[in-house]
């Protein structure tokens, strides 16, 4: 039969409309949301998630304001910009784009923003209530648009086997603790560079997520008849096209897969929009 391929557009559309209706809610009461981002350099793929984010913003009613630092910018520099931001009352969220150029600390960056307006998802205090299983805060947008579309797929994560590949604090961690969480009960494997058995952990999973930024890594062999796999991943593939961690000969053996474009990378966004509303409401 073949996978069902997630539409992970009309999904964020959805949901954008949903936070459309909040912005012009709370927009009544006086307070239009604000999202400020910030960017360093001129780095081509960094610019259009820039751009898609900007156009987000306008199709959700909330405020953009971008800010460009030139390449050479020094982490002291960045980070003065975030103190001005975070005491801007105007400003609801606040975004740094990565990758940084240069040699700054994103971590440092990071920790920098206020956890009240860090709609990204990444301060230590925003993951810390991840640990605590507190899921009410402003979420890693990534994971939190893998959650939303698993729930939309309608499978049962309660007890599922998930395998997660790739640890990194943007992804693979937070979509652990999530996961894991009181609420959405999976049993979650974590696999990195240093993992045995791969292979043999992927097929005996209910739900694979890859975000591991290796083009078509995860094969058919690797994949329990029916499974659910979620491509976090996205590279530029040797004909100039976009790739996923995983083949797309998956789709043959899978019961449900998330495409590369148009299936996580939306979700995302949608997710940031909805960050931002809840910052605001919050402020």
């Amino acid at each position: 039969m073949g996978a069902v391929i997630a539409d992970g557009k009309a999904l964020a559309s959805s949901i954008e409309e949903v936070v459309s209706v909040g912005t012009a809610e709370l927009a009544e009461t006086g307070v239009i949301p604000h999202l400020a981002v910030v960017i360093v350099g001129e780095d081509p793929a960094s610019r259009v998630y820039v751009r898609n984010k900007e156009r987000a913003c306008e199709r959700c009613g909330i405020k953009s304001t971008l800010i460009e630092m030139p390449d050479g910018s020094t982490q002291e520099q960045v980070i003065s910009i975030v103190r001005k931001l975070n005491s801007d009352d105007s400003v609801h969220g606040i975004l740094v784009q990565s990758p940084i150029p240069g040699d700054v600390d994103e971590l440092v960056v990071a920790s920098a923003i206020s956890p009240l307006k860090d709609v990204d998802g990444f301060h230590p205090t925003n993951l810390g209530k991840l640990v605590q299983g507190d899921s009410n805060g402003l979420l890693p947008c990534t994971p939190a648009g893998v959650i939303r579309m698993l729930e939309h797929s309608g499978v049962e994560l309660s007890g599922a086997k998930a395998t997660i590949l790739g640890r990194s604090r943007i992804v693979g961690m937070p979509m652990s603790l999530m996961l894991a969480g009181k609420g959405v009960d999976a049993t979650v494997t974590i696999v990195h560079s240093r993992s045995k058995n791969t292979e043999s952990i992927c097929r005996d999973s209910d739900i694979i997520i890859a975000a591991i930024g290796r083009p078509h890594t995860v094969k058919p062999d690797w994949i329990k008849p029916g499974a659910f796999v979620v491509d976090v991943g996205i590279s530029r593939a040797d004909d100039g096209g976009l790739a996923g961690d995983v083949d797309p000969l998956v789709a043959e053996v899978a019961g449900w897969m998330t495409p590369v474009p148009g299936g996580v990378g939306p979700m995302t966004i949608a997710m940031l929009m909805e960050n931002t509303l809840t910052a605001a409401r919050n402020f």
